[in-house]
């Protein structure tokens, strides 16, 4: 079964310079929910790995995180999406975690509990070290122009840890996925999709 990784904010989410740190903060970005149906439309397994150190800063608690996550996933559901499994790290970057991203921890965990065929998986992020956690583990990586996106473009970063593949957005990049995997949606869904989002993207061929 093909699998999509997922960053969380700046790829599904509007991303804050002080942290979403609560359900009121988080704001779903343009097309995001619209791409979460195609992935379960055509059978992806979708799974979110995200870095949270507010938790490790004392910012928040993890109990808030589980909460914004779990309604989160609740939205994903109630528009015909699926999110199946999350993944974050808690830690700061002095913890020298392995979870961590760019280190592949999650990416890994989630792989070995759900069997993951790494040839049809897929990650998109908005910044390199999401790209370095995918190519760790050898799956192909997406980087979008949301979020951070368009700055890390510019980071010497990225010449170390070239994407995939450059996408606007999460609907952009899942319409690659579904091309490079050769996944056709019908027409009416595509055009239910495209509704929701105010600028059009390369499409996959349809029936």
């Amino acid at each position: 079964m093909q699998t999509v990784f997922l960053d969380r904010d700046g790829v599904i989410n509007e991303n804050r310079i002080d942290h979403v740190k609560s359900w009121q903060e988080f704001v779903f970005l343009p097309g995001a929910l619209a791409a979460l149906r195609w992935l379960n439309l055509a059978g992806f397994r979708v799974f979110v790995v995200t870095n949270q150190a507010i938790i490790g800063r004392g910012i928040v608690p993890a109990s808030v995180v589980e909460d914004i996550h779990t309604r989160m996933q609740v939205q994903v559901a109630l528009h015909g999406g699926q999110i199946h499994d999350i993944r974050y790290c808690p830690h700061d970057d002095h913890a020298k975690c392995d979870c961590r991203k760019p280190r592949p921890g999650m990416l890994r965990d989630l792989a070995r509990r759900w069997n993951v065929d790494l040839t049809h998986a897929y990650l998109v992020g908005d910044a390199w070290s999401d790209i370095a956690a995918g190519h760790a583990i050898g799956i192909r990586s997406i980087l979008v122009r949301t979020g951070r996106g368009a700055q890390q473009l510019a980071r010497p970063e990225i010449q170390q840890h070239p994407p995939d593949h450059v996408a606007n957005d999460l609907l952009g990049a899942v319409a690659w996925i579904m091309h490079q995997e050769e996944v056709a949606l019908t027409r009416r869904g595509v055009a239910q999709s495209l509704h929701e989002r105010s600028v059009g993207v390369p499409l996959f061929s349809v029936r």
